[in-house]
């Protein structure tokens, strides 16, 4: 499971594209998201850095969450 803290994600619209970008990697992924908290945990079987990169590449700024 990956944990992301998402910059610059403020609402449905963003939380919408981000996951999408996500599925878009793998489309079996389990993605949920927290708007208050910048928060997406994601169940997939894409590698850490591939849904990293695909999120930046969404418009998204984002770094591993502790």
């Amino acid at each position: 499971m990956l944990k992301l803290k998402v910059e610059k994600m403020s609402c449905g619209h963003c939380a919408s594209s981000v996951t999408k970008a996500i599925k878009a990697v793998d489309p079996a992924a389990e993605v949920s998201v927290d708007l208050g908290s910048g928060l997406v945990i994601v169940d997939t079987s894409a590698g850490d850095d591939v849904v990293g990169s695909a999120v930046t590449t969404a418009g998204y700024p984002n770094a591993p969450a502790a």
